[in-house]
Parts: structure tokens; C-alpha cells; sequence
């Protein structure tokens, strides 16, 4: 007697039988217990979304006006430019260890980028850790950067003009006449550099592996960056001798790359020529698009009055 084969429905029965199906909750214990379950993998799953792939982050200033505008609310790749591990205890300012993930790009001029803020010119860390700055990136390692007359130049090239670069101007209309070369400006970034923010430079931004010659006539212009990438106050001066972790030094090699950041609001704007450089290491990610955006002046409390000038024209605008 011939044998049948078994056919494709047979064996699609066979398999289905023998699949457990999972036991839906049906005590109220149960269910309870099933919610936080799920609830559990949820948060896990956003937090490594933030973490590492795109996060979500309100604009509190106006550097960047009229690019990207007080209220918006902007995404941030963060894997292109290499996520990392968070730095920080959540809601502290205790550090922690962390890891870099590899990076599809570094930044490139015209990126807008959002960043660690470093701190002040002369701080070895910002008063707040973890705090992000957006702005755009003018200069990568080892460009020269110069502005003239508020005129960009990078490797003695006039740099890129934002579509939205904007400048003072005066009750006229008319807009302000540039500081002029050789009124220095005590805040600048380097210290002790007779440049403003109108007229500056020319600067080198400093590429891993690069040296510069270190002395007691341009220590001040150098002593936070070193002393950053040490991680503490290591730079002295000594009858006219310049000494790194009490060793006498004629020369300094960068350890990190460095980048010079602007916001496209120009007179209005504390940006690298103020606070100075920043590190690869702080970079976050690339600001790509305007989630939605409205008036952050209006109190929550009127939320009525506040969902009405939400910013139509800016929801999922794309930013360049």
C-alpha cells in the first residue's frame, strides 16, 4: 500500500499544535504584573534611543536666530558624529566612565552642532556639567580662522554665509559699523589677544598631534586648554620658565581635536570667540530638524494661549 506524503496544511497543523501560545494575564495580579513588565522594556528601549541614536532638545537662546528660534524643538543625531555612553548620574553632576561608539563623520563646517559647553574662557569646567550648546561649526583641526570686519575667512577663504546670518542694526535700519582691528575686547578667547568679536585673529584650531611653541609671552593664551585635557590645574610659570605638571616645557602636543564653533546670529551670540574651542570628545550629535516650535515665554499655566502660538510654518522643518 502506496504511503501518503504529508502535505503543507498537515504539517502547518503539526507545528501549531505543538507551539506553546503564551498564557495571557488574566488574574488581576497577573495583569498588573504584565503592565510594569512592559513598561519596563518601553523605558529601556527610549533610553537607548537618547542615548544613542536621536535625542530631542529645546533651544533657550537666540544665538542661532533666525536658523533656529527660541522655543524650537530640535532632533539630534547623535550616532553620526559617535554616541556615546552618558557622562553624568542623571540629575547630578557626578561623572561617570563611558564609551564612544564609532563615528559615521566628524563635523564639517556649515554643520549645526549640538555640544557639551565647556565652560568659560578661564574655567577648567563649566559651573553646570552636561549642559548643550547648538551652534554652527566654522573651523575643524588645524584650520586658520580670521574674521575681518565681521567677514568670515577660513584658511584664507571667505567662509560659507548662512542663509539666516543676521547682524545688529542700529534705530536707522542701518547696521552697526564693525569694532575696528586693535580694540581688544577683555573677554576674547585667547586671553590677552587685542581682538573682538568683529576683527579677529588669525587662530589655528588645534588637530590631535599638532605643537605649538609654549613660553611666558603666550601661556595665558593656552593655559585652560592644557589644563583641560589634564583634567586639572597643571600649567605654571616660574621665573619666566613654563612648567606642565612641575616639568619645565619650551612646547606643548595637543592630545584632542578641536573644533571653533559661531552661532549664526552674529552680534548676539557667546560663542568660540568668547569661551574658546571644543573638544571632539564633547561633541553630541548633528542638529538635523525643527520638531515644532512655540512661544517658551508663555507660561504653562496659560496652555490654552500657549498651544495657539505653536509655530505651524517651523513643525518638521528641516535645518541646513
Amino acid at each position: 500500500m502506496e504511503k501518503k506524503l504529508p502535505t503543507k496544511e498537515s504539517i502547518k497543523k503539526f507545528f501549531l499544535k505543538k507551539k506553546k501560545q503564551p498564557k495571557k494575564p488574566e488574574t488581576p495580579k497577573e495583569k498588573t504584573i504584565e503592565f510594569f513588565r512592559q513598561l519596563f522594556f518601553a523605558a529601556i528601549a527610549a533610553f537607548f534611543i537618547i542615548t544613542f541614536i536621536i535625542q530631542n532638545t529645546r533651544i533657550p537662546t537666540g544665538s542661532m536666530k533666525d536658523t533656529i528660534l527660541v522655543g524650537d524643538f530640535v532632533l539630534v543625531n547623535k550616532f553620526i558624529f559617535g554616541s556615546s555612553s552618558p557622562k553624568y548620574i542623571p540629575f547630578t553632576q557626578v561623572e561617570l566612565p563611558f564609551f564612544g561608539l564609532p563615528a559615521f563623520k566628524d563635523p564639517q563646517p556649515t554643520d549645526i552642532v549640538v555640544f557639551e559647553y565647556p565652560g568659560d574662557r578661564d574655567q577648567l569646567r563649566a559651573n553646570e556639567l552636561g549642559v548643550n550648546y547648538v551652534k554652527r561649526c566654522i573651523g575643524t583641526p588645524g584650520d586658520t580662522l580670521e574674521i575681518i570686519d565681521k567677514v568670515v575667512f577660513v584658511n584664507g577663504k571667505e567662509f560659507w554665509r548662512p542663509p539666516n546670518i543676521k547682524y545688529y542694526q542700529g534705530r536707522s535700519g542701518n547696521y552697526l559699523k564693525p569694532k575696528p582691528r586693535g580694540y581688544g575686547d577683555p573677554r576674547i578667547f585667547p586671553k590677552g589677544m587685542n581682538w573682538n568679536e568683529d576683527n579677529y585673529g588669525p587662530l589655528v584650531v588645534p588637530k590631535e598631534g599638532s605643537t605649538i611653541p609654549l613660553n611666558k609671552y603666550n601661556v595665558e593664551q593656552w593655559r585652560t586648554i592644557i589644563d583641560r585635557e589634564y583634567g586639572k590645574r597643571v600649567v605654571d610659570i616660574k621665573d619666566g620658565v613654563v612648567s606642565i605638571n612641575n616639568i619645565p616645557v619650551s612646547s606643548y602636543t595637543f592630545k584632542k581635536d578641536y573644533y571653533f564653533m559661531m552661532g549664526d546670529n552674529r552680534d548676539d551670540s557667546l560663542d568660540s570667540r568668547f569661551w574658546g574651542f571644543v573638544a571632539r570628545d564633547m561633541v553630541v550629535g548633528q542638529a538635523f530638524i525643527v520638531l515644532f516650535s512655540w512661544d517658551r515665554d508663555i507660561p504653562f499655566s496659560q496652555f490654552f494661549r500657549l498651544i495657539g502660538s505653536i509655530r505651524l510654518d517651523r513643525v518638521l522643518k528641516l535645518l541646513h
